[in-house]
């Protein structure tokens, strides 16, 4: 019996990776749990695990004091002396060994069901820190079984959760598969752990890269953004800190041999690999391949690129139902309009258009306004005097000229383009009523042929009973 319950704590300590104190600890407190139950719940019981003996020892704890006025806790001086320690003194708090074998059978299966929930809350507690530190990471499991909709994983100590939103639409999977997934987070519930997988997290991505690249594991290569369309297409940013380093072919591999186990792992997934540059310009241009492009208009303030691409390659830059472009976009942080150059140069020639209609305006300012960023004359009107005076050239007076003129134009335009469009319904108010008329006169016409038809019927019926009348005489 001695060693038996070291020999339990030893095992039970190496089967759950439980540390031996947190067992200790749980018996000792079922051990005091059970003692109150049996001598009393207002007793100060105290419990110690004795390794030696192989054995819980419970001691009850009693103050020294002249007169006792609670028996459960106070104990006078001279029956201290004489049955706890004979040196005792007033205020002195000694311990006196209970025997625990008066324990009942209900306070040993509470004891027993203590220390069954303080190794359950141990082993949970486990395993939440190990998956916890894990998050960002892959990890390998096999599918257990559905649960509407959402995969059960078995990870050998515990089972996560892969949801619907999180797996790869074509992907299938049966009972017994085996599965590579991204932890997304862990968090610890009512149930213990729940640990969420994703398929479908760019970080996935990420570390499929990271495990079939040497160098972006020793940080030679680092990945500086990835965009994702699960099953479809990704494109990854990569730069090299070493010059002697190309990161794209670092990540390619020999013959394709490390692009292909990553593209293999996600199932045919289409993967870009595209060198990060600090040049935002450049590296939209980059993240927009395979396409060419002629040129880019940056707005800063509104952290857009207008990218014009040849004619030809108009179709290959947006890709297919715009997957190119929208991976592009959320790849390097800016929002891509992307049009021809046929299209760029009519809204080039509308802009220079618009902005040379306003009078007293020439042809060189108004092509500097354009080239400052100005694509009409509304523009013009509805700009502050500040964003005139930053085209070069142009002096705070001919600033306020220029102004103050695109407003007086503006406004002759609008009242002009009212006009149009009153004058506009007007006709079409008067064409409508015409064509009102029109069905109108259509409709009687059929009612006065019949009138007149019946009109003559009725002369050529009196013609033949007059005809006849006169052949009878």
């Amino acid at each position: 019996m001695q060693q038996e319950l070291n020999r339990v704590i030893e095992q039970v300590s190496k089967e759950k990776g439980i540390d031996k104190s947190i067992l200790i600890s749980a018996l000792e407190n079922a051990m005091i749990s059970a003692a109150k139950k049996t001598f009393g719940q207002q007793r100060k019981i105290e419990a110690q695990f004795n390794p030696e003996i192989g054995e819980v020892e419970l001691f009850e704890a009693k103050t020294v004091v002249e007169t006792v006025a609670d028996p459960a806790t106070e104990i006078t001086l001279s029956e201290a002396k004489e049955s706890l320690d004979p040196d005792a003194e007033l205020g002195d708090e000694l311990l006196s060994k209970l025997d625990s074998s008066r324990f009942g059978r209900i306070a040993a299966q509470a004891a027993k069901q203590n220390i069954v929930q303080r190794v359950r809350d141990a082993e949970r507690e486990i395993i939440y820190n190990e998956f916890k530190g894990r998050e960002g990471q892959l990890v390998n499991g096999i599918v257990q079984r559905f649960e509407k909709r959402n995969i059960i994983v078995n990870l050998g100590r515990t089972d996560a959760i892969l949801p619907e939103k999180e797996q790869v639409p074509r992907e299938r999977y049966r009972q017994g598969d085996r599965i590579r997934a991204y932890i997304v987070s862990v968090e610890i519930t009512g149930r213990g752990p729940q640990i969420i997988l994703s398929r479908t997290h760019p970080g996935m991505l990420n570390q499929l890269f990271a495990q079939e690249v040497p160098e972006i594991y020793e940080a030679i290569v680092e990945v500086k953004g990835v965009a994702r369309e699960p099953g479809g297409r990704a494109k990854i940013a990569v730069i090299s800190h070493d010059p002697d380093v190309d990161p794209v072919g670092a990540c390619v591999g020999m013959k394709g041999t490390r692009v292909q186990a990553v593209v293999q792992e996600l199932r045919g997934e289409k993967i870009d690999i595209v060198h990060w540059i600090p040049d935002q310009a450049e590296y939209v241009c980059r993240a927009l391949a395979p396409a060419k492009v002629s040129k880019i208009i940056i707005d800063d303030d509104e952290h857009s690129m207008v990218v014009v691409v040849p004619d030809d390659q108009l179709a290959l830059a947006i890709g297919r139902k715009g997957q190119n472009v929208r991976l592009a976009a959320r790849l390097t942080g800016w929002r891509i309009d992307v049009c021809s150059e046929a299209d760029a140069e009519e809204e080039t020639r509308k802009a220079r258009q618009s902005i040379g209609a306003i009078p007293g305006i020439n042809d060189i300012v108004a092509e500097l306004l354009y080239q400052e960023g100005f694509k009409s004359a509304e523009e013009i009107a509805a700009s502050n005097l500040e964003d005139i005076l930053d085209v070069e050239g142009v002096s705070k007076e001919k600033a306020e000229a220029l102004h103050k003129s695109a407003k007086e134009y503006v406004v002759e335009k609008r009242r002009k383009e009212e006009e149009e469009a009153v004058i506009a319904k007007q006709q079409a108010a008067e064409l409508a009523a015409s064509e009102l008329a029109a069905a109108e006169l259509a409709a009687s016409e059929p009612a006065a042929v019949d009138v007149a038809a019946d009109a003559v019927q009725g002369d050529v019926a009196v013609d033949a009973v007059q005809d006849k009348a006169v052949s009878e005489t």
